[in-house]
C-alpha cells in the first residue's frame, strides 16, 4: 500500500515511523487547511497551526505545514479533540477543522486486522472536506509571534529555565517543577 501513496504522505509516514489512520487524518487536515487558506509550507512563522490533541495526526501536520514548536508556530491545546486550526499571519485568515466520524460503511463488521487499512483507503479516496466541519475566521486574534527569552538558573535545582516560566517562591525564583514539588510537600497527608 505504501508504494501507492502520494509523495507528501510518504514524507509524513517516514517522519512518523509508520502508516496509520491518525497520520492520514493529519495529512487530510493539513491539505484541506492549506488549500482553503491558499497557504504554502511555512519557512518561518507565516503559517500557524493550533492542534487540540497529541495524536499521530500532529506529525503529519508538522511535516506538511512546516509548523513546529521550535519555530513557535505550532500551538498545543490539550483538549483531546481531533480539531486543527490553521491561520496565516499575512492576512489573519483562519480555519478551524473538526473531524467528524470518518469510518467506511461496514467497517465494524470487518476483521480487526483489516480495519486500519480500510480506513486509510477510505480517507484517501475522498476529498478531506468530507471529514471535517469547517469554521472560517475561527480566530479573533492570532497568537503572538515567537520571542526569544533569556534563560535563568532556577534557584532551587539550578537548571536553566525560560525567564517567563519562573515562579516566585518566597525570596526565590524557581522553575515550575520545583514550585510544584514545594507545594506537594506542604500538603498534609
Amino acid at each position: 500500500m505504501q508504494s501507492e501513496l502520494p509523495d507528501d504522505l510518504k514524507r509524513c509516514v517516514e517522519f512518523h515511523g509508520h502508516l496509520c489512520p491518525g497520520v492520514v487524518i493529519g495529512y487530510c487536515a493539513a491539505k484541506l487547511g492549506m488549500r482553503e487558506l491558499s497557504a504554502r509550507r511555512a519557512g518561518d512563522e507565516e503559517l500557524i497551526a493550533i492542534v487540540e490533541n497529541d495524536t499521530c495526526a500532529v506529525d503529519a501536520i508538522q511535516v506538511l505545514t512546516g509548523c513546529t514548536f521550535g519555530k513557535g508556530n505550532l500551538f498545543f491545546r490539550d483538549h483531546g479533540k481531533m480539531v486543527f486550526t490553521f491561520a496565516t499571519r499575512a492576512n489573519g485568515r483562519s480555519l478551524r477543522l473538526c473531524l467528524r466520524p470518518a469510518r467506511p460503511p461496514g467497517m465494524d463488521e470487518m476483521p480487526e486486522d483489516q480495519r486500519r487499512g480500510r480506513q486509510i483507503e477510505y480517507l484517501l479516496s475522498r476529498d478531506p472536506s468530507e471529514f471535517f466541519d469547517v469554521r472560517r475566521d475561527a480566530l479573533t486574534c492570532l497568537p503572538s509571534p515567537a520571542r526569544i527569552r533569556d534563560s535563568i538558573p532556577c534557584e532551587s535545582c539550578g537548571e536553566m529555565v525560560m525567564s517567563t516560566r519562573l515562579r516566585e517562591r518566597g525570596q526565590e525564583n524557581v522553575c515550575i517543577p520545583c514550585d510544584k514539588n514545594d507545594q506537594k510537600e506542604r500538603v498534609p497527608v
